[in-house]
């Protein structure tokens, strides 16, 4: 069976000449797709490479319709042929069912690796050369004479407890990642450690009278754009630096439950309030965005 594929960038342009020229080909069924050459999914070609079996043939208008570059094409049309279906293109000479066309893309899939062996070859060169006068790769190790001074005011009002993370960072004129990285760097323990530092500071007279309210926290984080790929960290930074503190449970729902001491009510809407602000804080800083809410367990107090 002759299956047809089509593709067109944009809404704007037109499959109907690769429809027709898949007609005159003599393709059965034809499917269309409505999606830019660069991107990586593409729903509708997915499922044609899915619904394939052995003895049928893939016919498109020309190569670029098919793979977003000659790397991709190649592994598409390896795949094809693993499965014993043929590749037609109507308008290039590639007609993986005959022995020359076979031939053809034999010679394409060497040139891509020919160029991919040039391109490790200058590499390897260039960093070779590089060495040779004394240069090293990567990211320079160690922190700035100023950003030391920074490290070391970091560590003293961290320790001392009494002002939030997101004050410190803003006195310092740094992102609280950075400030992270500076305490880090100086060995200074973070998130668990908060806790017992809290607890500290709390003044003997309210010891007793101290208690813990259960949080529910619902915790949302998404990229800014397409370009970003920061989700995961923040994340993680979120639950180590802003969560860790209130002994975090994550349920199935996806909630996170929080044990979060407090005197009274109002210490607890400071609380809340600040830990909502760190979350937006902290994934601000990995370039993305957050919703989150939170309601006290048996109350009907939210934040």
């Amino acid at each position: 069976m002759k299956i047809g594929y089509a593709r067109v960038s944009t809404k704007d342009q037109s499959v109907l000449m690769q429809v027709e020229a898949l007609k005159e080909a003599g393709c059965t069924k034809i499917h269309e797709e409505i999606v830019s050459g660069a991107k990586t999914d593409r729903p509708v070609l997915d499922e044609i490479m899915r619904n394939l079996r052995e003895g049928d043939t893939l016919v498109i208008w020309k190569l670029d319709r098919l793979g977003r570059n000659l790397a991709h094409l190649i592994q598409l049309t390896n795949t094809l042929m693993e499965k014993k279906v043929g590749l037609i293109s109507l308008n290039d000479p590639i007609d993986t069912t005959t022995a020359q066309g076979r031939l053809v893309f034999g010679i394409f899939a060497s040139l891509a690796e020919f160029e991919r062996e040039l391109i490790r070859e200058r590499t390897q060169a260039g960093l070779k050369s590089a060495r040779a006068r004394g240069r090293k790769g990567g990211r320079p190790k160690g922190l700035t004479p100023e950003a030391i001074e920074k490290s070391t005011i970091a560590e003293a009002l961290y320790k001392n407890g009494s002002i939030p993370v997101k004050k410190i960072a803003e006195q310092l004129g740094i992102s609280k990642t950075t400030l992270y990285l500076y305490l880090r760097h100086r060995g200074v323990k973070i998130g668990t450690d908060e806790k017992s530092t809290e607890q500290k500071i709390i003044h003997p007279s309210h010891q007793n009278t101290s208690k813990v309210a259960l949080i529910r926290l619902r915790l949302r984080i998404e990229n800014n754009s397409k370009f970003v790929r920061g989700k995961k960290r923040a994340q993680e930074d979120i639950e180590q630096y802003c969560l860790n503190k209130y002994e975090p449970k994550q349920i199935e729902s996806g909630e996170y439950v929080l044990k979060v001491p407090y005197i009274s009510d109002d210490d607890l809407d400071k609380k809340m309030y600040d830990l909502l602000g760190d979350i937006s804080s902290e994934a601000d800083d990995r370039h993305c965005f957050s919703e989150s809410d939170a309601h006290m367990e048996g109350t009907d107090r939210y934040w």
